[in-house]
């Protein structure tokens, strides 16, 4: 079964169309407007094994904020459209992960249940052309449409672009753990019986 999702969203503010392949081989082609964005998102395709097609038109002549949330808002539509019935699937994932200074932890469950906790702190307002506080927007609009647990955690850094790089990076390698499937799992994994 392929696990593909494509979603299509457009309002006054963007226009975003995205292509997901969770089962990919880390393929990407970027278009956000915000070059420092593009790199994380190809960093999150590179490292998570996942295919990612994304083109974003925003209102970047008011700021990056609607650009960077509707994104999260997508990625997480595409994840939840694509892990389908979550049959199989190990749901939860966790990775330390390093980059020079930086030690990010990022850990998952493909619950249904949308919770962010995000504790980092950024000592500059901006890295390239993306505002250092949309991270923590990006990924709440990702957790919340999505319907994850989502845990992100810095244990040490000084460097803001090592930080977020770092951040993005385990975030797709949990992600790639969480959706793994594992034969030994004939249903969904919950005493439930539901996810």
């Amino acid at each position: 079964m392929e696990r593909i999702a494509t979603v299509n969203r457009k309002t006054k503010e963007t226009d975003i169309s995205m292509k997901l392949n969770l089962d990919g081989s880390g393929k990407s082609t970027i278009h956000t407007g915000i070059g420092f964005f593009d790199h994380m998102l190809e960093g999150f395709s590179k490292h998570g094994f996942f295919d990612l097609d994304c083109q974003i038109n925003g209102d970047l002549q008011v700021d990056g904020h609607h650009t960077v949330e509707d994104a999260g808002i997508v990625l997480g539509e595409a994840i939840k459209q694509a892990i389908g019935d979550k049959k199989g699937m190990k749901r939860y994932g966790y990775f330390i992960l390093p980059m020079d200074d930086a030690l990010a932890l990022c850990a998952i469950d493909l619950c249904g249940r949308p919770y962010l906790n995000f504790e980092c702190e950024f000592t500059v307002p901006r890295v390239g052309y993306l505002d250092t506080e949309l991270i923590r927007e990006f990924f709440y609009a990702v957790s919340y449409s999505a319907g994850m647990n989502l845990h992100i955690k810095m244990l040490a850094g000084t460097n803001n672009h090592h930080m977020i790089e770092a951040i993005f990076k385990a975030f797709a390698k949990a992600l790639d753990q969480a959706t793994d499937m594992d034969e030994r799992i004939a249903d969904v994994l919950s005493t439930k019986g539901t996810l």
